[in-house]
């Protein structure tokens, strides 16, 4: 099985200052993970562990202190990271505000694709009705604004944004956690199709754990920037080796 994402040894600290004194804050800290083709990684962590910041360290809007990121085997280039955009694509916990109010859908997605594509108008409007019906929404759709939608069709047109440029990653930063359980199970289930589909790699940010054992093949356990846990979710589970973990998981279940 090909390895999509190998991140090596990541860390990142930030300097808080606090009148002349200045002080470190370590952020993350030897952080190493591998991430599959067509699998899941969940990233579970209280507030602050670091999730958050690794998050941003993998899709560019910040720069590591140290460690490697690989994309397909190849050394991701910090320095010019909009060439990896369509490669992987990020997802934000409130779809509603992730989208411009005053923009209609269609001219959204229309938008990623002239900025980032060679395709001419007919092709991606071609792109635009093909992606749209991909997640279950109609071509009218594309004339909608953002407040004419549902939570769970906003979340639709989140993942359409996203997905309209063919990417192998998509990161999904508490994606799901404002939608109710029905809608949840909605989108999980289209998750889960795209990726039988479409070979989809996904990093799920979250500390829903039974979100987690449910559609997660691997999981990572972060405390305090650094790693508690991490292997196949089943046996993570089922033999926790941190106190964190074994407490993060019996306040669950």
């Amino acid at each position: 099985m090909s390895a999509l994402l190998e991140v090596t040894e990541l860390s990142k600290s930030y300097f808080k200052q606090r009148g002349l004194t200045r002080k470190k804050i370590i952020a993350l800290q030897n952080i190493s993970f591998t991430l599959h083709t067509a699998k899941t990684l969940a990233i579970v962590g209280e507030t602050g562990s670091g999730k958050s910041t690794l998050a941003k360290l993998l899709v560019g809007i910040e720069k590591p202190d140290s460690g490697e990121i690989r994309l397909s085997g190849q050394p991701v280039e910090i320095s010019n990271y909009k060439k990896y955009n369509h490669v992987i694509r990020f997802i934000f916990q409130d779809a509603g505000r992730s989208l411009n109010p005053l923009q209609k859908v269609g001219q959204m997605l229309e938008d990623v694709l002239r900025f980032s594509t060679i395709l001419d108008i007919e092709q991606r409007r071609i792109k635009i009705r093909k992606t749209l019906k991909q997640l279950g929404l109609l071509d009218e759709h594309a004339e909608y604004y953002p407040h004419m939608f549902s939570g769970g069709q906003l979340q639709r047109v989140a993942l359409a944004r996203a997905l309209i440029l063919d990417p192998k990653l998509l990161i999904l930063d508490e994606a799901l956690t404002a939608l109710d359980p029905s809608l949840r199970a909605q989108i999980v289930n289209l998750l889960l199709e795209l990726q039988h589909k479409e070979g989809l790699a996904y990093l799920l940010i979250t500390n829903n754990l039974q979100l987690v054992r449910h559609i997660s093949d691997e999981m990572l356990v972060l405390y305090q920037g650094g790693m508690a846990d991490s292997g196949l979710t089943t046996d993570v589970f089922a033999n926790p080796t941190h106190d964190y973990t074994k407490k993060l998981i019996n306040s669950a279940f």
